[in-house]
């Protein structure tokens, strides 16, 4: 690819790494240009954000496909992951460690896929306070991070065209007894000292595949779903599919970006 095929726009499907943030990623692709073309400006972003801790499909856009990034941020999503039953973190994903267990030997498979399906179509959802959704002109994670807690996020509606559970694990009864005495206020530091990241081997587990419109977080749907099942839910695995008409099954490694360049 010469230089001026790239300035003239090219779209970078990424298969984004875990734990790498989507800012981390533009910029070693962006590393990865300046050296290959010796080019010391030229525009580059990405079209819709991925979380530290999930992986997949990242559109990393150059020169001219930079215009394209809100048609692109605009394309359905397709989304697979697992989310965790029966406790809660502060911002719905292990980027945090569990802060309250709940019930949960009352959930079924049947249940689960109950409560999914009432969360599928035009809903009403609310954006994760640790996100990057703006209050007064401020990313509500500031407010977070500074636990402000007159950040207030409203609600907005959003399209979840499926919600499928495509395998549910049923947690065991090892801690049921425990859990029966202090449900809605166990520390799990305290119960449990769980390191941030660690997912208890006894809670529920249950896969899903979703498919959904523009500015959904899969994040705020673990939370309603373990609200709908009068329990808890967080996300502990995701992973974007597809965006648009792009697929990360066509998408390339980090340290593939060089060779893909050179070749093309």
């Amino acid at each position: 690819m010469t230089c001026e095929q790239l300035l003239e726009g090219v779209v970078l499907p990424i298969d984004k790494p875990r734990q790498w943030t989507s800012f981390q990623t533009v910029n070693k692709i962006k590393a990865v240009v300046r050296n290959a073309y010796g080019l010391k400006k030229f525009k580059i972003g990405h079209a819709g954000t991925l979380d530290p801790l999930a992986t997949g499909l990242l559109l990393v856009c150059i020169g001219k496909a930079t215009k394209s990034i809100p048609q692109l941020q605009d394309g359905d999503k397709e989304y697979s992951g697992t989310m965790v039953l029966g406790a809660t973190t502060p911002c719905f994903d292990l980027e945090q460690a569990i802060d309250k267990y709940y019930p949960y030997t009352h959930i079924t498979q049947a249940f689960v896929k109950a409560a999914a399906q009432k969360l599928t179509g035009a809903i009403m959802q609310t954006p994760p306070i640790f996100s990057a959704v703006k209050i007064d002109g401020q990313r509500a994670y500031e407010y977070a991070r500074r636990d402000d807690q007159s950040a207030t996020i409203e609600p907005k509606q959003v399209v979840v065209h499926r919600f499928e559970i495509s395998e549910f694990r049923p947690g065991s009864e090892a801690a049921v007894q425990v859990l029966a005495t202090t449900p809605h206020q166990a520390d799990a530091h305290h119960l449990y000292d769980n390191p941030q990241g660690c997912v208890p081997p006894f809670l529920p587990q249950a896969d899903f595949r979703i498919h959904c419109g523009k500015g959904t977080y899969i994040r705020s749907l673990a939370r309603d779903l373990g609200t709908e099942l009068g329990s808890g839910a967080f996300l502990c695995a995701l992973r974007r599919e597809r965006i648009g008409n792009y697929h990360v099954d066509n998408a390339l490694q980090l340290d593939d970006v060089a060779d893909y360049l050179a070749t093309s």
